[in-house]
Parts: structure tokens; sequence; C-alpha cells
């Protein structure tokens, strides 16, 4: 959802549900979730507030809209994938995507309205696991898991006094210099061994953590349909 909203436009575009949920995407990637509010909305789109209501009912529906455009930008498991590949490539792809949109991991799951786009979303990612041969239980707790660790490492990297590479690697070099390796041996050999290396970091603990999970998910996947 991108574009020129608002006093941005030369010629203002018509007033929509599309324009209005558009412009909530990126008041909120810019500013913070705190700071949508319909008062807020209407002045990025330079119209009188009650003027949005013509368009969606109240705010509970914008954050309903806004919270099915992050899922609709999250990849679809592929029907040709076996279901660890789909779900690693769904995990990737999710993380990408709250990452973009850190403000929706509060909301994933806290809309009682899900569109449509959240509902393909979930029945795709079920259905994987079921035609895998996933009983419905074991399909929810293995979304639940999934879920639980994409949002968790999302929200661990947006506190990280880093955002790439290099800026990690100087980080820990500053760190290490000032932190007496005799004292704190074994976090001394880790950035060494880790942090200092070439490579993100976190894109090596995304992956290794999502495999872990998944390795556990498809031993107890093995053990119920041996049983």
């Amino acid at each position: 959802m991108t574009g020129k909203t608002g006093a941005e436009d030369g010629k203002r575009a018509p007033l929509s549900a599309e324009r209005i949920l558009r412009t909530a995407v990126l008041l909120a990637d810019e500013r913070g979730i705190g700071a949508l509010t319909m008062r807020a909305l209407a002045d990025r789109l330079g119209v009188e507030a009650m003027s949005l209501y013509h368009h969606v009912p109240n705010k509970a529906a914008v954050l309903d809209g806004i919270v099915d455009a992050v899922f609709a930008g999250i990849e679809l498991p592929s029907p040709e994938a076996d279901w660890r590949t789909a779900m690693r490539d769904r995990a990737f792809s999710a993380r990408a995507a709250l990452t973009r949109h850190r403000w929706a991991i509060g909301l994933m799951d806290s809309r009682a309205r899900p569109g449509p786009a959240t509902l393909r979303h979930h029945d795709a990612v079920i259905g994987t696991l079921r035609r895998a041969g996933f009983p419905p239980a074991l399909a929810a707790h293995a979304l639940s898991a999934i879920d639980s660790y994409v949002y968790g490492f999302v929200l661990q990297e947006a506190s990280l006094p880093f955002d790439s590479a290099p800026e990690a690697a100087t980080v820990a070099g500053d760190m290490l210099d000032r932190m007496p390796e005799d004292t704190y041996p074994h976090l001394a050999e880790m950035i060494t061994e880790q942090a200092l290396k070439p490579g993100d970091i976190r894109e090596d603990a995304f992956g290794f953590g999502l495999d872990l999970l998944l390795d556990g998910l498809e031993r107890r996947h093995r053990a119920d349909t041996s049983a």
C-alpha cells in the first residue's frame, strides 16, 4: 500500500475506504499505532474527520483493515512445496512484513472481525499442514508456535541497538573494548566468534531458531502418525 495521499496529491484523489486504509498504514509506519487517530488520519488526508465515517464506520474498522493489509503482504504457502519448506518460507515472509510494519505485531491476532486477506492466509497455512497429515489440534499448535516465534523475534530485533551487520560489529567491538575479557570469558568468546564475524547474525539466528522449531514439529508429527 504505497502512493501519495492527502496534500501530497497535486489533484486530490476522491476519498475512499482504500485510500483511508492506505494512509492509515503510512501513518502507523511513520508515527506508530498510538498516533493513529481518526483526527490524525483526517488531517493527513486533508479532510474533516466526519468525512471518514462515510467510508469506514469507526476506528475499529480501520484497524481491521490495516491488519488485513499486512496479512496481504505475507506470502501464502506454495501448494507445490512440502509443509516444512512452506512454513519456513512463510515465516521469513511474515518476519519481513512485520519488520516493515512493527506496529502490527500487537494487533495481528486481536481482531474480532478479520478481513479476507487474514482469513485467506490462515486457511492456506492450516490447509498446508492438514494436507501434510497434521491432525487439527497439532496444526493449530504449529501455527501458534511459529507465529509466537516470528512475533517475538521481530520484537527483539526492534530493541537491538543496531540495524545492520556493520553496525552490529561496531557495537560488539565497542562492548568488547570496555569489557574485561578475563572477567567475562564466555561472553567475550561469543562476541569474538559471532558478532565480529562477517554476515548478518540476526538472519542466521532467525533461521536457526526456526529450524529448531520445525524439527520439533516434524518429530511430533511423525510420532502422531506412527502411533
